[in-house]
């Protein structure tokens, strides 16, 4: 029996490591639609109202020192599984990056955003920390129509001017903004 035969008798691709792989004529697409709705079952936001925005605009995390502790194993598994996720949705990349920055001492305000993230979606963040007033930049690399790699960082400086942003589209032109 032939490798290649072997291969076509196990049938079409439709999971692959916690991914749903769909396929048609237009192309391949990948999506973890059963596994968000798996983790929103398995911390009990199953029934949870969607919201617009994974974290309103006006809110900013700090350490609270003074808030309520929170089970740190609990919101280190709901960090975990969002950065799962982030693999078919990197438009929550920045703000769960941003809760798991305080893994090692929980809060009840720091659970509530990690609660929105679940329920919404989006991303945006400028001078976000209101620590050091640092922005979080990020880019997405995409080959053709796929995104192959994004990534999202903490700026180094704070930024005293914008700059203009300069792209070349697929077909040579160069677009400002």
């Amino acid at each position: 029996m032939s490798r290649e035969f072997e291969m076509s008798f196990m049938g079409e691709l439709r999971f692959f490591l916690g991914l749903q792989i769909k396929q048609d004529l237009e192309g391949t697409f990948v999506h973890q639609a059963k596994y968000t709705r798996d983790i929103l079952k398995k911390f009990n936001m199953g029934d949870s109202k969607p919201m617009t925005t994974p974290m309103s605009t006006n809110t900013a995390l700090d350490a609270d020192e003074y808030g309520e502790a929170v089970d740190q194993k609990e919101f280190r598994g709901m960090i975990g599984s969002l950065l799962y996720l982030t693999a078919t949705r990197p438009d929550i990349q920045f703000v769960v990056c941003l809760c798991a920055r305080y893994q090692a001492s929980p809060r009840t305000s720091h659970r509530q955003a990690v609660k929105r993230i679940f329920r919404g979606f989006s991303d945006a963040d400028h001078a976000g920390c209101r620590i050091d007033r640092k922005s979080t930049s990020g880019t997405c690399q995409l080959l053709g129509t796929s995104l192959v790699s994004w990534s999202s960082r903490k700026q180094a400086s704070v930024s005293l001017s914008t700059t203009k942003r300069v792209y070349v589209n697929p077909r040579n032109e160069l677009i400002e903004s």
